[in-house]
């Protein structure tokens, strides 16, 4: 989930330079389950992108006057859209990402669930709130910024994209994305849909820019807010960017969640849900459970039952509904995470399972368990974007908290423990932004999602989502005299 971008910003007056080859075609679908290019895109010229942003800034003037419902009633039809294209938007994931079919449609009805739950929420949401000063009367009202930019990831295509369009969109802002390089035909026919719920034209606006146009974007005085979904360089570079020009952000970055089973755990449900904490989506997930941290006394029994559940899953055409390993997103993914392992090996790490490529065409690798990483492993502090697991074994409850904390990140995790009451007393001090009880850390409408540390800052979904991009302006009104 790496975004490279320039991070000398350009005088604000120089002329945008032109985009090279390498970045005329840097959107491309190649089916990562064979890898075959399907289609090639080019980025936009500097005066369609001008033109672009015109027509958003026209837009917001006209879209923020509108009401909840008259919002309400185009974003509602853009999620019954989404479910009647199901298939349709489900395959182009398949084949520009590599998601499990199954997966796919999960994620089209997630992404239909959220954008009806802002149409639905928003106005609540967003009501006046009454306060009770000593004097007089307050009261908080909320308005919308204008146009926000959106920097967005390949592995959810339509979930990123509309945990961020549908609150902004219902709180009367317009919205810019650039989204992944390579999932150009998803990107598309959501912004499609759009149009086609009866949008008005720069209400959502997808570009297709070079690095050096989001430079331009951020830098551009009718974009007010910016949020990323991506890795910590690319949240360093644009936050930076935004922040010389004084602009609102929101980071969702990485995670290296752990997946804490304490002793006294049901074994048999810790061990299915940590299959498909670590293999939905496979692997690539910034909340996937990246580190297992398992009680001594049950985890050679953990091991043995997860070493066969992740050996038994068959790789095969994600289209097909009988596959249960889907390729990575992208060939580049599939060596960075031999890369990474050739690397934890030279440091002391030991390959329990796997750890090759699958001998097959397209991007498969092989479900892959990694014990005996020590401190000093670069493994240890890394973030494993891919079917690869972690495990460490605790000897108590206070060992695993110490390990758990001991991380650069801070996204989400999860306690197993048939402890209920423990569990939470465990949560409550775990430094991530997430935590979940006998579940893995996962998403829902209405709950908030992000984290701190290096997983960023800010909040999406639920109330807290729709919060970001707002101003929350007090109006005062008081009959007090003027002093003397």
């Amino acid at each position: 989930m790496t975004i490279t971008l320039s991070t000398t910003p350009p005088p604000k007056k120089a002329a945008v330079k032109s985009a090279t080859k390498a970045e005329q075609s840097a959107y491309q679908s190649v089916n990562p389950g064979n890898g075959k290019t399907l289609k090639t895109f080019e980025v936009l010229s500097a005066p369609q992108l001008e033109k672009a942003l015109k027509t958003a800034e026209t837009c917001f003037q006209s879209w923020r006057h509108t009401t909840f419902a008259e919002r309400a009633i185009i974003v509602s039809k853009a999620a019954a859209l989404m479910r009647e294209r199901t298939e349709e938007l489900a395959k182009l994931v398949t084949l520009e990402m590599g998601k499990l079919i199954a997966e796919a449609r999960g994620e089209v009805a997630l992404s239909a669930d959220i954008i009806e739950y802002y149409a639905w929420n928003a106005e609540s949401f967003l009501a006046p709130q009454i306060l009770q000063p000593k004097l007089g009367e307050a009261v908080i009202e909320c308005s919308p910024f204008g146009v926000l930019f959106g920097v967005q990831p390949w592995n959810f295509p339509y979930y990123q994209l509309a945990r961020f369009a549908a609150p902004n969109l219902m709180a009367g802002n317009v919205v810019m994305v650039k989204h992944a390089g390579c999932v150009p035909q998803c990107a598309q026919a959501f912004a499609k849909l759009w149009r086609d719920a009866g949008a008005p034209a720069g209400a959502y606006t997808n570009l297709f820019i070079s690095h050096d146009q989001v430079n331009q974007v951020i830098d551009d005085p009718r974009v007010k807010g910016i949020a990323l979904t991506g890795g910590v360089e690319a949240a360093r570079s644009v936050a930076a960017r935004a922040g010389q020009n004084v602009k609102k952000t929101t980071m969702e970055l990485g995670g290296n969640d752990a997946f804490i089973v304490l002793a006294d755990a049901d074994l048999d449900a810790a061990i299915k849900w940590a299959v498909w904490a670590k293999m939905n989506n496979a692997g690539q997930c910034c909340v996937a459970a990246k580190r297992f941290i398992i009680a001594e006394e049950i985890a050679d029994a953990f091991l043995e039952k997860f070493q066969a559940a992740l050996a038994a899953l068959q790789p095969g055409d994600p289209m097909n509904a009988a596959s249960t390993l889907a390729p990575l997103s992208t060939e580049a993914a599939l060596i960075n995470l031999l890369g990474q392992i050739k690397g934890a090996v030279a440091k002391g790490a030991k390959v329990l399972l796997g750890g090759n490529r699958i001998d097959r065409p397209g991007a498969f690798m092989e479900p892959t368990i990694l014990t005996n990483i020590k401190p000093g492993n670069p493994a240890y502090r890394e973030e494993f974007f891919g079917p690869v697991a972690l495990i460490f074994r605790v000897k108590n409850q206070d060992e695993a908290v110490k390990l758990a904390n001991d991380s650069d990140f801070g996204l989400g995790g999860s306690i197993f423990t048939n402890n209920v009451a423990l569990g939470k007393q465990l949560a409550s001090r775990i430094d991530t932004g997430m935590m979940f009880i006998n579940h893995p850390t996962w998403t829902a409408c209405d709950l908030p999602f992000g984290g701190i540390k290096n997983s960023g800052y800010g909040r999406e979904l639920s109330a807290s989502g729709i919060q970001e991009f707002v101003n929350k302006k007090l109006v005062r009104t008081s009959a007090v005299d003027a002093a003397a």
